[in-house]
């Protein structure tokens, strides 16, 4: 039913605006805070750099594809009413959300294997 479609993705939505968002610009913030106070060179620490590029690698994904998808599902799961929503519409899109959802999940994923396990890695 696209009207639970709509329900799930306008929850999404929400939660991505009020948690997820703030809690990863906390997050990139503190961190390099941290690097800073603890006079480690942002870019000249492989880890720490690579860990950077990660993090802007998923919010990319995220703010480029994932977020106008959900957009664009929402509005289509929402015109169901109206007969002219079609299912094979809907399933290209999810399918294109999983894959950059994806993405925008497995890059900080290996940010935090990055940044824990601090391999040699080069810097600028």
């Amino acid at each position: 039913d696209l009207r639970c479609v709509a329900s799930t993705f306008e929850g999404i939505i929400r939660t991505d605006r009020w948690f997820t968002t703030p809690g990863v610009i906390g997050l990139t913030l503190s961190g390099i805070v941290g690097a800073i106070v603890g006079g480690l060179p942002i870019l000249g620490t492989g880890w720490i750099l690579w860990g950077i590029v990660l993090l802007l690698v998923s919010g990319a994904a995220f703010g480029m594809r994932v977020a106008p998808l959900q957009r664009e599902i929402l509005r289509l799961s929402r015109d169901a009413d109206a007969g002219e929503t079609s299912w094979a519409a809907f399933e290209k899109l999810y399918t294109s959300w999983k894959l950059w959802g994806a993405v925008a999940l497995i890059a900080p994923l290996a940010a935090v294997v990055v940044m824990v396990l601090k391999p040699r890695l080069p810097a600028l």
